[in-house]
């Protein structure tokens, strides 16, 4: 009879050390965005001032092929648009750390090495959720609503949970590979920026020029934003007649991209941030 192998204690314990040492990474993020309530502007104001903007600036002169309430319509994109922007909180939070000398001071204490990178994610995971609420409670004060059950209720806010961590890796690798907070915000906007504009998020896809309406409909922003509309069954959420792939079948596409960015991702962010701190 062969021996069946166990982990030993000794492993047990570094498993729990590392999820220990994840967690005071990840809470001393969520510390310092309650102490410094400024730095929460991009999941709490923006979102709500995006919400209010759109709803009421532009909602009057765009309409929703197919009828139905602008305001419905909108909710879908500004979810996507502010899920994807998730990407440059978790950059800038770890480019600061790389500036201030944060990240090596960490290394010299006795925790796990993984434990820097993982309490960053699970710090930016926990505050994309922020946004998710507060939205959700504007979207319903001017007039946003939902017309499914409780499961397409669920998925959509899981969809949206599976976008914000791939995004987180998005941006881990973007504050691996770029140094400071300032030129984060500066090569993300230029990167990030277009392709939540030219999707489906505030306009439906088949209303653009032709080349910006082919990419549109291929970009994983406009299929976020078509699934959440048809997983809350509002205007915009029924694909419409000869659009691609990604238009007929939008949660697939979805998933397919979340899985994707995180099995490309995150290996290359790994490996960045090694080099970042081996530099």
């Amino acid at each position: 009879m062969t021996d069946v192998p166990i982990p030993t204690r000794a492993r047990r314990r570094a498993r729990a050390s590392a999820s220990g040492d994840t967690w005071v990474i990840a809470r001393r993020g969520l510390l310092h965005m309650r102490r410094q309530p400024e730095a929460l502007a991009d999941a709490t104001i923006q979102p709500i001032m995006f919400v209010l903007l759109f709803a009421f600036v532009f909602g009057g002169a765009i309409s929703v092929p197919g009828g139905g309430s602008y305001k419905e319509f909108l909710m879908g994109g500004i979810f996507a648009q502010t899920i994807v922007f998730g990407a440059f909180g978790v950059a800038i939070a770890l480019a600061h750390d790389r500036g201030n000398g944060a990240i090596d001071r960490f290394h010299s204490l006795p925790i796990a090495r993984s434990s820097v990178l993982a309490g960053h994610a699970v710090a930016s995971l926990i505050k994309s959720l922020l946004p998710i609420v507060l939205m959700s409670i504007t979207g319903f004060i001017i007039g946003w609503r939902i017309h499914t059950g409780p499961l397409d209720i669920l998925a959509a806010y899981g969809l949206m949970v599976g976008f914000s961590f791939a995004m987180i890796w998005v941006g881990v690798l973007l504050g691996s590979l770029v140094a400071t907070p300032e030129a984060v915000q500066g090569v993300g906007f230029v990167a990030i920026f277009p392709i939540t504009f030219i999707a489906s998020t505030f306009v439906p896809a088949r209303t653009l020029p032709p080349v910006l309406r082919t990419f549109a409909e291929w970009n994983p922003v406009s299929s976020l934003s078509g699934s959440l509309r048809h997983l809350f069954g509002n205007p915009g959420g029924t694909p419409y007649p000869g659009g691609p792939w990604p238009i007929q079948h939008p949660i697939a596409y979805t998933v397919i991209w979340i899985a994707a960015i995180v099995l490309i991702c995150a290996p290359l962010a790994v490996r960045g941030y090694q080099r970042s701190i081996a530099s």
